[in-house]
């Protein structure tokens, strides 16, 4: 079973000369298009910090949903949500999801239903501009760091608290393997198990295929989809427990959907 992940071609696709040359064009594009589309929302999105929340947040995401959709179509990656009625209204969750590309983030934050923050890195916050609306969107961590650690899982109960749902990646990283899914770390299911917010699994489907995180500027148009699933609940669970249910469950779905076959325990 593993010798049949690691041919798949999702895992080492192989790319003709006029691909390779087409995907590098079209990173530029893609990067081109994404600056000036930010330069223009980025008023809008700003103005929604002078409202309280969680209002604010949901205008903030209403507006980084508008500016997604438009940048994903320009770069012909039509983005298909399946499963939004699973989010019942007043309810507020933990959404996990896979990881294998950048593209992720922008797939993720702007399309769950309702005011939502994600968990990010560091890495980003001190660019002009995009640093605060990174910031605006995010509880941020410094993975390096044990205090910061800390302070970031208490600013996700606060987020809950707010009525925002977290967004969290339990991968960590980018899933460069040939596995379907990373091992998961702990923190996304003690979040879910210290405050009794039940998780809805986001199964993230192509962002692989568009943009390959075993390839430096390669961007290729690709119709990417996300599916929320019915939410799991996190009452009488240890994390462990828990951690491992919402794994098992997306990690049928993403083979399921990606025409691969379950790996072997």
């Amino acid at each position: 079973m593993a010798a049949q992940l690691v041919h798949h071609p999702l895992y080492h696709p192989s790319y003709s000369l006029g691909q390779k040359i087409f995907a590098r064009i079209w990173a530029f594009w893609g990067l081109v298009s994404f600056v000036i589309s930010f330069l223009v929302i980025i008023l809008p999105a700003y103005l929604t910090s002078f409202v309280p929340d969680p209002k604010g947040m949901s205008l903030f995401i209403k507006v980084s949903k508008i500016w997604m959709r438009f940048w994903l179509n320009i770069v012909a990656c039509p983005v298909r949500v399946v499963g939004k009625n699973h989010f019942v209204r007043g309810t507020t969750y933990v959404v996990t999801c896979n990881h294998n590309a950048l593209l992720d983030v922008p797939l993720s934050s702007p399309f769950i239903p309702g005011a939502n923050k994600t968990i990010a890195k560091k890495d980003f916050v001190r660019i002009p501009l995009f640093g605060w609306f990174y910031q605006r969107g995010s509880v941020i961590v410094d993975r390096d760091s044990d205090a910061s650690r800390r302070k970031s899982f208490e600013g996700m109960k606060n987020a809950l608290e707010k009525g925002f749902h977290m967004c969290i990646y339990p991968e960590g990283t980018r899933n460069k393997t040939a596995a379907p899914l990373k091992k998961f770390y702990e923190g996304a299911f003690r979040l879910a198990t210290d405050t009794g917010h039940d998780i809805i699994p986001a199964v993230i489907l192509n962002t692989r295929k568009a943009l390959p995180a075993t390839q430096s500027f390669f961007f290729l148009p690709q119709k990417l989809e996300i599916h929320f699933l019915a939410p799991i609940s996190s009452q009488n669970k240890s994390a462990e427990t828990l951690m491992a249910q919402v794994y098992a469950t997306m990690q049928a779905y993403y083979c399921q959907h990606m025409g691969l076959d379950l790996p072997a325990n």
